[in-house]
């Protein structure tokens, strides 16, 4: 390594090359990406520690879904940009269509409710929109209604949105989702909607994880 960071003290002009920079006065800067470190998170007993695993693998079961219908979004939308014929909008949107049906409400019946909720509010937070609101861009307003009513038979509701800010169990979803990217465990991808994780952190440094779950169970058995 050494004859690599090795450079004469005449240098007049800073050089730039890929990943390093000969710099004026011999000085060395690399460009690094950031790098986040989480302190490992404690627990006060054993019971917070099963209510909180038990949330984490929910919410590793339903992000990649919403992670998909965040990509497929944007794939929508750009294929659609390119298409000027009428007929042929209708034709790809009669396959969008297909697509979302086996896509989206197939998996929702396939996974627990618990995941379902999860998925339909990460849906949220990864496209900026409610399913509802995506289902209805590409059917008609009564098809989304119909699609939110039978999900209401599995106490679902595709109107749900993503509020880490103010509700402590979408705080305790980021909290898992965040500490999954730095650990990799799970790809990142950047929230569409507008919230400071760690300003929320802050906020929420007292949060209960019992407490939380138990009130979510206690809503919805």
């Amino acid at each position: 390594m050494i004859p690599f960071f090795t450079f004469s003290q005449k240098k007049e002009k800073n050089i730039r090359k890929d990943d390093y920079y000969i710099i004026k006065n011999d000085s060395l800067t690399i460009p690094l990406d950031e790098i986040i470190v989480f302190k490992r998170r404690k627990f006060d007993s054993t019971k917070e520690k099963k209510y909180y695993y038990w949330y984490y693998k929910k919410v590793h079961h339903a992000y990649p879904y919403a992670k998909l219908a965040s990509e497929k979004l944007t794939d929508i939308n750009n294929e659609l940009s390119g298409i000027k014929s009428k007929r042929k909008r209708k034709k790809q949107i009669r396959k969008i269509q297909k697509y979302m049906e086996g896509e989206f409400t197939d998996k929702l019946k396939k996974m627990t409710r618990t995941e379902g909720r999860i998925m339909i509010k990460l849906i949220n937070r990864q496209t900026g929109i409610t399913l509802y609101e995506l289902i209805k861009d590409y059917r008609s307003g009564f098809k989304a209604f119909w699609y939110n009513s039978s999900a209401k038979l599995f106490k679902l509701n595709l109107k749900n949105e993503y509020h880490p800010e103010s509700i402590a169990l979408d705080f305790l979803v980021e909290d898992i989702l965040q500490r999954s990217f730095a650990n990799g465990t799970l790809e990142n991808q950047p929230s569409k909607l507008p919230f400071d994780y760690f300003e929320l952190k802050n906020e929420w440094k007292d949060i209960s994880v019992i407490n939380t779950i138990n009130e979510y169970i206690e809503k919805y058995k």
